[in-house]
């Protein structure tokens, strides 16, 4: 089993190393890779201006803001290819691009919604993993309380949830299936610890970020 020692920081990126781990398998049942390429922003509407915010993210960006519990992408043709809106909550979201500047996302996002909500830069409070794989669905279901079921939770889909005993912000991506999770950072290593001991017996592969 790695070494989970942490780093002053988080410590993640020391333990989630590159490679096959857990047991030895023709194919690995679980992919996991840290997405180091995301900038984040917490979205938070104004009281009473949820309707207007909805319409000019609409305006600015071609993008419809998800008012339950969706995550929408849109290529928006600005300083990033595409701008993902993941709802976290009654007039929150969670704003994610792969842009390189961090502060570029902030700075867009303070001037196009001025007026209308509030912003707050996540990218070093969160850390992001991807997780996909054959039996990346029967994992998850061992940690979170809720239904995994493809007839339930489909690609598209997010919720606010518990993994094991970390708080997480999930959604799922495609019908491979795979997975994104946000996690606070000072709880990346510790949701890495659950992650693997659940995968395990599986296989796990860790992708280089």
């Amino acid at each position: 089993m790695p070494d989970f020692a942490l780093s002053p920081r988080s410590g993640v990126e020391q333990v989630l190393l590159p490679g096959t781990h857990g047991a030895r398998t023709d194919e690995p049942g679980v992919v996991v890779a840290l997405r180091t390429d995301l900038a984040l922003a917490f979205v938070m509407a104004r009281k009473g201006k949820v309707e207007d915010l909805r319409q000019r993210v609409l305006d600015r960006f071609g993008a419809t803001l998800p008012m339950t519990a969706q995550r929408a992408e849109k290529s928006v043709g600005l300083s990033f290819d595409s701008l993902n809106l993941i709802w976290a909550g009654p007039g929150r979201w969670l704003a994610g691009t792969s842009a390189q500047a961090a502060a570029s996302l902030e700075v867009l996002l303070r001037n196009e919604l001025s007026g209308l909500a509030s912003v707050v830069n996540q990218t070093d409070g969160r850390s992001v993993f991807r997780i996909c794989g054959p039996r990346a669905r029967d994992v998850l279901a061992k940690g979170l309380p809720i239904d995994m079921d493809p007839r339930v939770f489909g690609p598209g889909d997010t919720a606010l949830t518990l993994a094991g005993h970390i708080n997480v912000h999930f959604w799922q991506i495609d019908l491979s299936p795979a997975y994104e999770f946000a996690v606070p950072r000072s709880f990346a290593a510790s949701f890495y610890e659950w992650l693997f001991a659940a995968s395990a017996k599986y296989g796990v592969l860790v992708r280089a970020a």
